[in-house]
Formats: C-alpha cells, sequence, structure tokens
C-alpha cells in the first residue's frame, strides 16, 4: 500500500513539492552563509518525494542552535514552502482519490516551518525508539 501511495503522491504533489525544495536548497547554497540552510532544504525534498513509510522525529540533542536555524529558516524560506504545501493539499482535496494526499501534505506543514531539530527516520525505526523511551 505505500508503494501505491508513494507513486501516486511522486505523480500528484511530490515531483513539484520536492522541485521548490531544490530551488531554495539552490538559493541558499549560492549565499554561502546560508549552507546548512540548503542542506535541511534538501533532506526535505527528499522526503517530499517519498514520504509514506517515513516520519519524522525530534533529535533530543537539538537544543538553542536548532531553535535559531529554525526562526531563520521561518524567515528565508519556510513561510513560503508551507504555503506550497497548503496550495497543493487544497487541491489535492478536490478529488476523493486526492483526500489522503492532501491530508499528507497538511502534515508536511509543520517540518516545512521548522526543520531543524527533526530528523526523518523509517516509521519501524521510530516505533521501536519510542518503545524503547516509554516509562515503565
Amino acid at each position: 500500500m505505500r508503494l501505491i501511495g508513494n507513486i501516486l503522491w511522486l505523480v500528484l504533489a511530490g515531483l513539484w513539492l520536492a522541485i521548490s525544495y531544490v530551488a531554495a536548497a539552490i538559493v541558499m547554497f549560492i549565499l554561502i552563509i546560508t549552507i546548512p540552510f540548503g542542506l535541511q532544504a534538501l533532506k526535505l525534498a527528499a522526503f517530499s518525494l517519498w514520504p509514506f513509510g517515513r516520519t519524522v522525529v525530534k533529535r533530543p540533542d537539538a537544543g538553542a542552535p536548532s531553535f535559531i536555524g529554525n526562526i531563520l529558516w521561518l524567515i528565508l524560506a519556510g513561510w513560503w514552502l508551507a504555503i506550497g504545501h497548503v496550495v497543493t493539499g487544497i487541491l489535492l482535496c478536490i478529488t476523493i482519490i486526492g483526500i489522503p494526499l492532501g491530508l499528507g501534505n497538511f502534515k508536511l506543514i509543520p517540518i516545512s516551518l521548522w526543520p531543524f531539530g527533526r530528523e526523518i527516520v523509517p516509521i519501524e525505526e521510530a516505533d521501536a525508539t519510542a518503545v524503547t523511551v516509554r516509562p515503565h
């Protein structure tokens, strides 16, 4: 089922979203001082191409630098990338088959606004981590 979801996602939304993330990365690489932001944009581009079966988890070692990076990210690129997710999500929700993909777009908005201090992992790995961290 994930394969079908990812193929539909790639055709209907993923390719265009990935292109927008890559465009943001290129601009950030050109500006040199924003290269760490460009790396985040490339990470999100890969995630937006094939999202089903993976999830986003908070890194426990993220601290003040991630917070500052997120504030700068929000100003530099996050807001317009999130708008891309909103527009794509609304357009996908117009059709019955597109509703799950539209909802998937809405779920990507938080990471498009606040990517630092987060890691993209397979769902199985996130589930295993959650089991080991739970208090007894």
